[in-house]
């Protein structure tokens, strides 16, 4: 409620949005509740909080060189005029776009793919006359899903190290769930209402 409240009415932008969430975190933890120890805690919090973001910005460093790179090349246009060589339906361009971002997703993190792979994508989602709010969705999506594929299944090991418990296990334990989200990512793919009702009532 805060992030929401002080971004989209305006009282604050984005970055002040992220400090006053920082201090509601800061007051409910070190104050109201008092889960956390300002002596203690605080240095320790601080310190894992900046190897975090300083991972981030290694990696989002990374992608944007690249992606300036790609633009350079003009491979989104080169590839574009592959895809409208070959793909000739919308219905085709679509499952051939999920089978994309489920490899994506299994390779890389969503940091670098929005910044590597979304500027390839949104011109042929554009060619093929694809809402941008639901070539989006999609992306999403399927990011998710990618994040239980192998090879590194990121959330897999994530809960793998969480829980104790082996890889082989944990896919198997998933398996039932991204099944299910497999079919979800097929029917937002082909029924675009579901991602676009709500920006209806915005437009």
């Amino acid at each position: 409620m805060v992030v929401l409240a002080s971004y989209f009415t305006g009282v604050a932008t984005l970055v002040e949005t992220a400090a006053l969430t920082l201090l509601y975190a800061f007051l409910v933890e070190f104050r109201l509740y008092r889960d956390l120890s300002v002596r203690r805690d605080l240095g320790r919090i601080g310190v894992e909080a900046a190897t975090l973001v300083g991972a981030f910005l290694i990696i989002l460093g990374a992608a944007l060189g690249f992606t300036n790179y790609l633009i350079q090349e003009e491979v989104p246009m080169l590839a574009l005029d592959w895809v409208r060589a070959h793909v000739h339906s919308p219905l085709l361009f679509l499952l051939v776009l999920n089978l994309f971002l489920l490899a994506v997703g299994a390779l890389m993190d969503i940091y670098s793919a929005i910044v590597v792979v979304v500027p390839l994508i949104l011109p042929m989602g554009i060619a093929y006359g694809i809402d941008p709010v639901h070539l989006g969705v999609i992306f999403l999506a399927n990011m998710e899903l990618g994040y239980l594929m192998p090879p590194m299944g990121e959330n897999l090991f994530l809960a793998s190290a969480r829980f104790g418990r082996s890889i082989p296990w944990i896919y198997r334990a998933t398996l039932p769930y991204t099944l299910i989200l497999l079919g979800t990512v097929l029917l937002i793919t082909y029924v675009p209402s579901l991602a676009l009702w709500p920006v209806r009532f915005v437009r």
